[in-house]
């Protein structure tokens, strides 16, 4: 077996299961979506885990889909979690398995735990149930039909599965220890009536198992060795172990433990809050750039190798604790550096005309796709005496340290030549709408005969050849740091300003790019062409590394 590239408890965990002969030496893994809303960003932890361990002893991962809630399920969000595993690089070893597959072998396990007397039907409701559970500290108190006989039980459960009783009238319930300190086993609710056409099994069933019920078992069924988990459903082991041992199990015993969730920075990865953003009309949808969805991240440029090799740095702790948004972008903008084609673009264009340029003529520079590539060869860009430039890049009265164009000023014309700012025309309102120009023919390329030096280099766009293009641009989702941290809510601090939306004018070669595809727009960032709109962009990360400027900050702090 060839040593995992990365060690931490939960690889350490396994390695001795391995070196032990636990399980026959065997590795089996599971990712178990539930397909009730799209994978985010933290999913993607999970299922890099998951898989990874799986492939780095030898074993095997299998997707499988817990859908106990009829009500929150639907076929749309299994096609998409496949796809989005798809998208990430991995794959199951094996079909796509589901919890309603093992409906008819959960209800008959469910039945011998009423045959031993470990479980009961209650007839109360879910408020009264969950009072009586007490808290932390606090007793419980055992509900009135604890005490109901074998058969009377299993007669109920009986009925319950037939259909004879409301939705909500009874549930089954485990029973364990109402005094028990882990809040989990105060007889858990196993089964409750749910009259909701299921999406696999229609109406077949209008009992359903709960998550606890039927995760465990669903692992024993499949052969599942190592149950890895997020840190919330710790207390939830207890509960897992026993329901397990209370069953005649056809092999081996899976053994649950956690690690910590992810969370990032100006981000909130709650399905609630996801929800409400995509319903409050926050957001356009679950795919939106600006969201931590899988779907949203590919739509807007991200690389699943940065997305895992963000996740790889992160690693897996046994404590919570939160990665700054900016230590992703930065495995992003590596990935994207050295990958992707250089194209210019203007989002904000003012007309820039070069008054002693030949009338009509038209030179082609060849310009390099990527300097980080010698592969990615080099391209004709159209040059005329009409130009596009950024409205940025030009000032009648410049601050101090402002170093691109005003008139008197010369500037290097990127891949092409040195211009110098004679006028500027104004609107009615004194806004700059056209700014003239001389340039210096002995500078083709971008440096001067004569050793002279300039303090910018600007992109452009020849006007004549310019295609229109909308371009996207995103700043922070929530404008704190951690959403609802201090008890508000997290859609308080919804940023309305998020996406800034503009029209610009682009170099014929973006016509040629592909849906997905990310280019560096030359002193702009990075833009991911649109997955289903031709010439739309979205921004996926800025040029500058903002993560070295935290670290570099950190560094500085007083200890």
């Amino acid at each position: 077996m060839e040593e995992p590239a990365t060690q931490d408890f939960v690889r350490e965990w396994v390695k001795a299961d391995t070196e032990s002969k636990k399980f026959g030496g065997r590795v089996q893994t599971r990712f178990p979506p539930e397909p009730n809303g799209y994978l985010h960003i933290g999913h993607a932890k999970s299922i890099y885990l998951n898989f990874g361990v799986a492939e780095e002893f030898g074993g095997k991962c299998l997707l499988r889909f817990d859908d106990t809630n009829p009500e929150t399920e639907d076929p749309a969000f299994v096609t998409a979690i496949q796809e989005d595993l798809s998208w990430l690089g991995v794959s199951s070893a094996e079909p796509a398995r589901f919890a309603s597959d093992y409906f008819p072998q959960l209800y008959a396990w469910a039945e011998d735990l009423v045959r031993k007397g470990l479980a009961y039907v209650d007839d109360q409701d879910a408020e009264t149930i969950s009072e009586q559970r007490g808290g932390f500290g606090q007793p419980g108190i055992e509900s009135p039909f604890r005490g109901r006989p074998v058969e009377e039980n299993l007669g109920l459960f009986r009925q319950m599965r037939d259909s004879a009783f409301a939705d909500g009238a009874k549930v089954l319930r485990a029973k364990i220890d109402m005094q028990a300190d882990n809040m989990w086993l105060r007889d858990p609710v196993l089964y409750r009536i749910r009259r909701t056409p299921h999406h696999r099994t229609d109406n077949q069933w209008v009992i359903y198992p709960t998550y606890d019920w039927a995760h465990g078992q669903s692992d024993a069924i499949e052969g599942v060795t190592h149950s890895i988990c997020t840190l919330e459903f710790a207390d939830h082991r207890a509960l897992y172990d026993w329901l397990l041992s209370q069953i005649d199990l056809p092999g081996d015993r899976p053994q649950q433990n956690e690690f910590a969730r992810l969370n990032v920075t100006h981000w909130v990865l709650s399905k609630r809050v996801l929800r409400a953003l995509v319903e409050d009309g926050h957001v356009d949808g679950w795919d939106d750039p600006r969201m931590p969805t899988l779907r949203g991240l590919r739509r807007r440029g991200y690389p699943p190798s940065a997305i895992k090799a963000f996740v790889d740095r992160v690693g897996v702790a046994k404590s919570n604790s939160v990665v700054e948004v900016e230590l992703l972008e930065s495995f992003v903008r590596t990935e994207l550096n050295r990958s992707s084609l250089r194209r210019m673009a203007v989002v904000k264009p003012l007309k820039l005309t070069i008054t002693n340029w030949p009338e009509g003529q038209v030179e082609l520079m060849e310009v390099v796709n990527n300097p980080e590539d010698p592969d990615a060869g080099t391209r004709q860009v159209p040059f005329s005496g009409e130009l596009w430039i950024e409205q940025d890049d030009f000032r009648l009265e410049p601050p101090p340290k402002y170093y691109r164009l005003t008139p008197g000023r010369e500037v290097r014309l990127r891949n092409a030549f040195f211009v110098t700012a004679t006028d500027a025309v104004t609107d009615d309102d004194g806004n700059v709408v056209e700014v003239l120009a001389t340039y210096d023919p002995e500078t083709l390329g971008g440096s001067a005969p004569d050793g002279r030096k300039v303090k910018s280099t600007m992109h452009w766009v020849s006007a004549g050849h310019a295609l229109d293009a909308t371009v996207h641009q995103y700043s922070r989702l929530f404008t704190e740091p951690h959403p609802g941290a201090d008890g508000t809510d997290p859609l308080s601090s919804v940023n309305p300003n998020a996406r800034e939306t503009n029209p610009a004018k682009v170099e014929p070669a973006l016509a040629e790019v592909a849906p997905g595809q990310v280019v560096q727009f030359e002193r702009l960032g990075y833009f991911a062409a649109d997955l289903d709109s031709p010439m739309v962009f979205h921004r996926t990360v800025g040029l500058r590394d903002e993560w070295a400027k935290i670290q570099k900050r950190k560094k500085n702090q007083p200890k």
